[in-house]
Parts: structure tokens; sequence; C-alpha cells
């Protein structure tokens, strides 16, 4: 096999691994603010206050958020394990 063939694979090798790399940093950021927003909702009150800006922050939106977060997060997951690209 010529060496440039070799490079070849080896560089999408390398690309799929940070591809694979950052969609796993994703979920873990997903589930650290999801599960934290479930916990902690008034530590994250001035957060979505500004983030929500035209409309009041509640307990209740931010646990919302949690839980959609986390959601989200599990079907990164899925995606990850089932090797769609």
């Amino acid at each position: 096999m010529p060496l440039s063939r070799s490079n070849d694979r080896n560089s999408r090798i390398g690309i799929l691994a940070v591809n694979n790399l950052g969609l796993c940093v994703v979920v873990q950021l997903g589930l650290a603010f999801g599960m934290a927003g479930l916990l902690w909702p008034d530590k994250f009150m001035p957060l979505f206050e500004i983030l929500m800006f035209p409309w009041a922050a509640s307990c209740r939106a931010i646990r919302t958020n949690g839980i959609a977060a986390i959601g989200l997060s599990l079907l990164l997951l899925v995606t990850r394990l089932t090797g769609y690209r």
C-alpha cells in the first residue's frame, strides 16, 4: 500500500475521533447543566433572568429546561451509540 493512502486513512480516523469527542462533550455538558438545573434552580435564577429577558424566570421554567437538557443529552447519547452520522 502506498504511503499516501495510509496517511489518508489515519487522518480520516483522527477526524472521526475528534467529531465523536465533540459529541461526547456536548452530552456531558447537557447532563451537567440539566442535573444542576433540577437540583439547584435558585442558583440558576440570575442566569435565566438574563436569558429569558422579556419573560420572568421561575423555578418551574428552570426545572423544565433541566429536564429538556437531560432528554436532549440522552438523545445525543443514543445517536452516538447507534453510530448515526
